[in-house]
């Protein structure tokens, strides 16, 4: 088997012109917005990239996309160097990454029906949808929980989980490497984002492909997240495994973000108490065995 990650990036770094007075661009004042950042996302796993809102992360999730070009840096996909891809090559390239975007409402055409929505991205590649567009649509709708008998509606005839279910069936459509979720159910109810963090997780055990998960929530990266890498001020500050990165923060910064997470899921409360519990024992263990404590 393969050890060559999926996805591998070496120090991206992306400058924005910075505007002066009046709106203009000021020559040679630039804004970095990513700063010297490497990451990996092995096959099969979900690489977690979180920070605070202008942390950097949905930068870099458009970097190692392709939706922008690098200022510096190299995107290696699949051990190929695709940081400077055009054309025909680019095309092919998109064939196997693919992003579900925030907003499902903006990121999805509303002139256009569920059919042309999904069936958009075969047709990008010059491919024809198999089976035909409308049996292809609702095997994909069935799949992401939609009633198939809905493909000819318009985004705006449904929910907001509903319409983010659409983006993902788009996602899926051309049978992709990669997913790029760039913070793909922060703007859903609670409820909602469960039900999608859920699809997300049979999606991937089903297919097997991996996913580069942006998101500000600490506690929606801890339900799907292989890795987690923590993002501030353009720069990766800490990164390792999920339970590593929760349980024992090395960074400040991480120790911040995890302390502003809400108390609100017993089971997690639960195994804190027991590790700090744990803890505490561990620090009292050579008092209590002292002569003075057991009455020895």
């Amino acid at each position: 088997m393969s050890t060559t990650p999926v996805l591998q990036a070496e120090h991206l770094v992306k400058e924005f012109p910075v505007a002066g007075s009046g709106g203009l661009v000021t020559r040679g004042r630039t804004f970095r917005a990513v700063d010297d950042v490497s990451l990996t996302v092995a096959a099969g796993e979900t690489l977690a990239l979180v920070g605070e809102s202008g942390s950097g992360k949905s930068t870099t999730a458009r970097l190692v996309a392709r939706l922008i070009d690098v200022t510096s840096g190299t995107v290696r996909f699949d051990g190929q160097d695709v940081t400077g891809l055009s054309g025909r090559d680019l095309h092919a390239f998109r064939r196997e990454v693919q992003v579900v975007f925030q907003d499902p409402y903006s990121s999805l055409n509303p002139r256009h029906t569920v059919e042309r929505i999904v069936t958009a991205p075969l047709l990008y590649q010059g491919r024809k949808p198999p089976g035909g567009s409308k049996r292809f649509t609702q095997s994909l709708m069935e799949r992401v929980g939609l009633d198939p008998n809905q493909w000819q509606r318009h985004p705006a005839q449904f929910s907001g989980g509903q319409a983010q279910r659409i983006g993902i069936a788009r996602a899926l459509a051309v049978g992709p490497r990669l997913v790029v979720c760039d913070e793909a159910v922060s703007a859903l109810d609670v409820s909602v984002q469960a039900q999608i963090i859920n699809l997300l997780r049979e999606l991937q055990r089903e297919e097997g492909f991996s996913y580069l998960f942006i998101a500000h929530d600490l506690a929606v990266v801890r339900q799907i997240a292989t890795r987690v890498a923590v993002m501030s001020g353009g720069r990766i500050v800490e990164a390792g495994d999920r339970d590593s990165v929760f349980d024992h923060p090395q960074h400040e910064y991480t120790r911040t973000l995890l302390g502003a997470v809400p108390r609100i899921r017993p089971e997690w409360e639960a195994a804190r108490r027991t590790r700090a519990a744990e803890r505490l024992a561990v620090r009292r263990e050579p008092l209590d065995a002292s002569p003075a404590r057991t009455g020895a």
